[in-house]
């Protein structure tokens, strides 16, 4: 019987849980069989339930980075050891761990390695700076073991390839998928122009930034032309309350928290543009939920972002260290023009390239 051994064991939310549900669901129905097993890593079962898989719970590995390299280095290997033989491991949390198996990938999660981290971050969130640190260090334990490392974007492609000093040509580039699941949108009441940045309360995030252009585009335009709709209440954080302090009196920012899917959804359907300046991402989910809707967006001139606004039809980019360039854009769209907003064009992903959990196993299992 063949084994194959999916490792996820640190996640637990928000795109990188989804990543691991969505392999194991394609696994349970299309490859768990009488001569082939799946076995599961995870945090808790609950998380990512599916029929035929056969799960190894480990609630306590996530707590502490030192106990995360004992795990991957030295359990996960005695873990090999106890399924041998192994045909494939596939760790879905960039890390290579020690173990026995015929052929070994890794899924490269975060593009935290690239982030450039300032004095500010330091302060708001260490442990961001800390893990861009970290994740540079654990991405080169044990990568050449690796068959093939995936990706989500070419950029990524590139920069891990001179970075870890592997061939491009184990690299599999897969973008995510489109999620199948139908979400109802909850009917929104907007009063006037309407910005919408969603995103989680992280400094990495960048919101200080549409903050600062929303309090000078108020001041040129008035407060009662637009709304500039925000995923934080202020509270979560240092970072978001020093946010809330800082711009909480700027009365067109709704500081509204983080939304239900529903709500989200019915945010993209009411508002008139996506603003989304984070930093660093490894995809950036909303740029993609948002461009179905076909609406201007202004977004963060990053590697990140080019490829996951191809095939956008009204975007532009700015600097996301300048408020102004943001805030002029934001003016632009406000009084209805468009000039600055480009279609992208889709550009052709050079292989190896899997546009589905099918052909990427296929190529893993090859």
């Amino acid at each position: 019987m063949r084994t194959i051994v999916i490792s996820g064991v640190n996640l637990r939310q928000g795109g990188t849980l989804s990543i691991l549900k969505d392999c194991l669901q394609y696994l349970s129905a299309n490859v768990v069989s009488e001569d082939t097993r799946v076995v599961a890593i995870v945090h808790k079962k609950e998380l990512c339930l599916f029929d035929g898989i056969e799960y190894i719970e480990m609630p306590s590995t996530i707590k502490g980075w030192s106990r995360r390299l004992w795990c991957e280095y030295v359990t996960m290997r005695q873990i090999s050891k106890r399924l041998s033989p192994v045909y494939l491991w596939f760790s879905l949390h960039d890390t290579s761990p020690l173990v026995l198996a015929e052929r070994q990938a890794v899924y490269c999660q975060t593009s935290f390695p690239f982030y450039k981290a300032s004095l500010k971050d330091l302060y708001f969130s260490y442990k961001i700076v800390l893990f861009s640190l970290f994740t540079r260090f654990a991405y080169r334990i044990n990568v050449h073991a690796n068959d093939y490392l995936v990706v989500q974007q070419p950029w990524l492609r590139k920069g891990l390839s001179k970075m870890l000093n592997v061939s491009e040509e184990r690299f599999i580039v897969a973008p995510p998928r489109k999620s199948e699941v139908r979400i109802t949108p909850e009917p929104i009441d907007k009063k006037n122009y309407t910005f919408i940045y969603p995103a989680a309360p992280d400094c990495h995030k960048n919101f200080q930034v549409l903050c600062e252009a929303a309090a000078k585009l108020e001041k040129e335009v008035g407060q009662d032309r637009f709304t500039v709709v925000v995923t934080v209440n202020g509270e979560e954080n240092r970072y978001t309350r020093w946010l809330k302090q800082k711009w909480g009196n700027v009365s067109s920012i709704q500081f509204t928290g983080l939304m239900s899917k529903e709500k989200l959804y019915g945010y993209y359907e009411a508002a008139d543009c996506l603003v989304f300046p984070s930093k660093v991402e490894t995809w950036g989910l909303p740029i993609s939920e948002f461009s179905e809707y076909g609406k201007p967006m202004l977004i963060a001139d990053r590697p990140y972002s080019h490829g996951t606004a191809e095939g956008s039809l009204a975007t532009a980019f700015f600097d996301p260290d300048d408020s102004d360039s943001l805030k002029n854009l934001m003016k632009s769209v406000l009084i209805g023009d468009m000039s600055q907003l480009k279609k992208i064009p889709q550009s052709e992903i050079a292989p190896p390239y899997a546009e589905s959990w099918a052909s990427l196993f296929d190529m893993l299992l090859a």
